[in-house]
């Protein structure tokens, strides 16, 4: 069993902004660790540094909350039945089997079968989600509505799900449906205009199932999904190595964009 209080870190929001970082944690479920591949034992496909690029955002009164389990245990930004977020394209699983590169995470004869992914579903997505939902509506509760960031980030190349290089800042709003129009402008506006940084809206990541299912406007829930090219803020050859001086750039545009989210405020007549 799995203390629910170990599965995440959680800094409460004191302003309407929860920012969320489900893929940077590290932790494996007891015995996953020899039943991985000498790469999956790598855990490269970690959103690496995602927690410390978006630390000041507790600073400024957004919540903060951080997984602490790998996505290799469960992907929380996955359907709990294993609805494809790309139908058509290749998607990861819930509980993931083969890496970003395309190599298997198992060594043979211990891919998880269909009882142990609906176990680590109940261990470790149900409880992280009944938390995640609890604190978004106790900031709507609050405040009248609540906005949830959902920080990610992914290697600049992975043929596997798309082409070439990624841009480096890629927003995310559900084709625009996750979130009030002018909250997904302002957030976009930011990142447009960031110097040194590329940017695209609804591109190739339009947000997973974390902003698809609590980005509910009409309820007063704003979800937006950030993810960002590694490439643009760390030395993908090196993926622990952590450098702060490399990441400033790019945490001056995090900083900007939270300010942006924390100043925005919907309209009387939007439903939010």
């Amino acid at each position: 069993m799995t203390d629910n209080a170990e599965l995440f870190t959680l800094v409460p929001a004191r302003s309407p902004l929860l920012v969320n970082i489900p893929h940077a944690g590290r932790r494996l479920s007891p015995g996953l660790a020899e039943r991985l591949t000498p790469a999956g034992s790598l855990l490269a496909d970690t959103d690496w540094h995602v927690e410390k690029l978006y630390a000041f955002a507790a600073d400024l009164g957004a919540g903060l909350m951080v997984a602490t389990h790998s996505r290799y245990v469960v992907d929380l930004n996955r359907d709990p039945d294993g609805k494809p977020l790309y139908p058509g394209a290749d998607n990861t699983e819930l509980c993931p089997t083969g890496g970003f590169d395309g190599g298997p995470l198992y060594r043979d004869g211990a891919v998880p079968d269909a009882a142990e992914v609906r176990q680590r579903a109940d261990l470790y997505w149900r409880p992280y989600h009944a938390r995640l939902a609890a604190e978004l509506e106790a900031i709507r509760s609050r405040h009248g509505y609540a906005i949830l960031l959902d920080g990610h980030s992914i290697i600049s190349e992975a043929p596997r799900f798309f082409e070439g290089r990624l841009p480096d800042l890629n927003l995310g709003t559900n084709q625009g449906r996750s979130c009030d129009p002018g909250l997904a402008d302002a957030a976009y506006g930011v990142l447009r205009d960031a110097n040194g940084f590329t940017s695209v809206h609804n591109g190739r990541f339009k947000g997973g199932y974390i902003t698809r299912h609590y980005g509910r406007p009409a309820e007063r829930v704003h979800a937006l999904q950030l993810e960002i090219a590694q490439g643009c803020y760390m030395d993908e050859s090196n993926l622990e190595r952590w450098d702060a001086q490399r990441a400033a750039p790019l945490m001056a545009v995090l900083q900007g964009l939270v300010e942006t989210l924390l100043r925005w405020t919907p309209a009387p007549t939007s439903g939010a």
